[in-house]
């Protein structure tokens, strides 16, 4: 692989695309310390050192991770990639409610050149609607920070807000914007490769917190635990279940065209990481009206603040874990249509050796399918309560390196970056990282 990976950087027009590629990733990295206009660095400074010795649960944790720590810094970038995500997943939701979306999904790449660009007016009307929410929170005294009371905006008048949510909401065009350049001219996946970028940078952080509070040997423990972790991911994220196709030879004239053998590939975790940022997403709103109404005595207000806040809790690992459960069904149904995928079959001729074309093909992969995924939604809850376990054995907080949303996009990402990179080579010289 060494080898392969000199092969990459002697080939110009690689290693131009590689090293645009790592520039642009050092660009979006820069932009997650640079300072929001009207914010004191110095106060936002002190109550992230505070925050890093609180063991308690971060409520931002998802979108801080997005963001590569960008958030609780109020950075230019403190968005992050995540509004971007979640105006991804709501149009590729809206595509199957929506019959024009559905119709502008078949055109092929006209079709796609629209819902792309739906994509990016949402992501800034979500962009605009976070950014103003976060000053929001970030005005109240305790509101980012619940444990510092540092006054984080002293001129809070109306310019000074109304420029840093135009500030945050340029940031994250910027960022979307530096994806789709990488995508074009880099080496591929440029919003994955930047959501890569925010997760990897934490890593480093997050080990160095546990060797300098547990000490060396739960570091050493965390390490081997980790490298078990990521090859228990890396098998299950290549796996799949085959399903044998066979078409049928067609005679047209004197030539016979058909008869190949071919299979569906059925991925064991058909749904990725999407399932995971969706409950993260649920238990996050209850979590956040309450902070809203941190001031009531209401019983509704003490009961989410006792078991929807701490990671820690009984009723909050079962939530998390059946939400997780749910939502990789939900997911899967919605981009796999066995009925769509037997009727193709049918018209080209194909079929699944015993079992007849039409309804019984899909009532048959539908069978599949289900047995597949339970396997697959359990592997993602287990994975992602690996930080919720690290909390109450070590007493580490939710930002975990080797579990839970971090480790799923790292290693997915990282496979995806490689087979890239391999296709390009196999382009130039019909061998990649394997021979």
């Amino acid at each position: 692989m060494l080898t392969a990976f000199a092969r990459a950087f002697r080939t110009p027009d690689l290693r131009r695309k590689i090293l645009f590629t790592l520039a642009v990733m050092a660009l979006f990295r820069l932009g997650s310390f640079i300072p929001t206009p009207g914010v004191d660095f110095q106060a936002v400074q002190r109550c992230v050192n505070l925050a890093k010795s609180d063991q308690g649960t971060d409520l931002y944790a998802l979108v801080n991770l997005f963001s590569g720590g960008a958030l609780l810094q109020l950075s230019i970038f403190a968005l992050g990639i995540m509004p971007y995500i979640t105006a991804s997943i709501i149009i590729q939701l809206l595509t199957v409610v929506i019959p024009r979306f559905e119709a502008l999904k078949e055109e092929g790449q006209a079709g796609t050149t629209k819902l792309t660009q739906y994509t990016r007016y949402l992501t800034i009307g979500l962009a605009v609607l976070q950014s103003t929410t976060f000053v929001a929170i970030s005005r109240q005294t305790g509101g980012l920070f619940q444990n510092c009371n540092e006054n984080l905006i002293p001129n809070d008048t109306w310019f000074t807000v109304a420029t840093m949510v135009l500030t945050m909401t340029a940031g994250t065009g910027f960022i979307m914007w530096l994806g789709e350049v990488v995508t074009e001219k880099g080496i591929g996946n440029g919003m994955s490769l930047l959501i890569f970028t925010s997760i990897a940078a934490g890593f480093p952080g997050s080990l160095w917190t546990i060797r300098t509070q547990k000490g060396f040997p739960t570091f050493v423990l965390v390490i081997a635990i980790g490298i078990v972790i990521m090859a228990l991911v890396v098998f299950v994220e290549q796996s799949q279940r085959r399903i044998p196709v066979q078409y049928a030879k067609r005679q047209v004239g004197r030539k016979a065209f058909g008869g190949t053998s071919t299979y569906i590939p059925i991925k064991v975790n058909m749904a990725g990481v999407i399932p995971v940022i969706f409950a993260s997403s649920l238990l996050y709103l209850p979590a956040l009206l309450a902070q809203f109404q941190r001031d009531s005595k209401a019983a509704w207000v003490t009961w989410i603040s006792t078991n929807f806040v701490r990671g820690d809790h009984p009723i909050y690992i079962a939530s998390y874990f059946l939400l997780i459960l749910f939502f990789t069904y939900f997911y899967v149904a919605i981009t796999f249509n066995p009925d769509e995928v037997s009727e193709n079959m049918k018209k080209y001729g194909g079929f699944i050796p015993g079992i007849r074309a039409g309804r019984p093909t899909a009532d048959y992969l539908e069978y599949v399918l289900s047995r597949v995924t339970l396997a697959g939604a359990l592997y993602l809850g287990l994975v992602a309560l690996i930080p919720l376990i690290a909390l109450v054995a070590i007493g580490a907080n939710q930002n975990f390196p080797f579990g839970g949303t971090s480790i799923l996009i790292v290693v997915g990402v990282g496979l995806e970056t490689v087979k890239q990179i391999e296709s390009q080579l196999q382009q130039r010289h019909y061998e990649g990282f394997l021979r």
